[in-house]
């Protein structure tokens, strides 16, 4: 026990944002462990409020590039998941609160379990959330309960970034009251 969570701290600590990838495709049964990880991540009421979709086509990736905001970078990973929430799936159960936080919530945590994973299994992501979501939308021809929330462009690292610096545990951290 004591060496798998040393595993998964070496991995949280380890894990950078890849902006720079080989050529090379992650197979299929790669990208489906690595959503398969996002199905296992805590949502509300277990309802697993988000969806996932998987974009290769180099058209797509460069139009998604452009909708947020031209991070060129994007265009060059073999894949992009784009991370959506399903306002419906959490609204019919929790209302307003489920529709614009509680699938927002279950998508971000899907979407760390992917990026962990990505790692995990040798891969390179990162965290996309800055882009113009009803372009993302209407590219992906969404229905407009889905939401997307973050681009994960995904696979094999072609660099080893640095650690970035972090804040200590005592800066965050408020006893009680704030």
């Amino acid at each position: 026990m004591v060496d798998d969570i040393m595993e998964l701290f070496e991995a949280i600590k380890g894990r950078r944002s890849i902006r720079k990838f080989k050529e090379e495709t992650p197979d299929e049964e790669l990208i489906e462990k690595i959503v398969e990880a996002g199905i296992w991540a805590p949502s509300a009421g277990d309802l697993q409020s988000w969806n996932a979709v998987i974009v290769k086509d180099h058209q797509i990736k460069i139009q998604i590039a452009i909708a947020a905001y031209v991070q060129e970078f994007i265009t060059k990973a073999p894949v992009i998941i784009v991370v959506c929430a399903n306002q419906a799936n959490a609204g019919a159960r929790y209302g307003e609160r489920g529709r614009e936080l509680y699938c927002i919530q279950d998508a971000a945590c899907a979407a760390q379990n992917m990026i962990l994973s990505a790692y995990a299994l040798g891969l390179g992501a990162a965290w996309i959330g800055a882009f113009k979501e009803d372009d993302i939308a209407e590219l992906l021809d969404l229905p407009d309960y889905l939401r997307p929330v973050a681009l994960i462009p995904l696979g094999y690292p072609d660099e080893e970034p640095e650690a970035p610096p972090r804040r200590s545990v005592k800066e965050v951290i408020y006893n009680e009251k704030y």
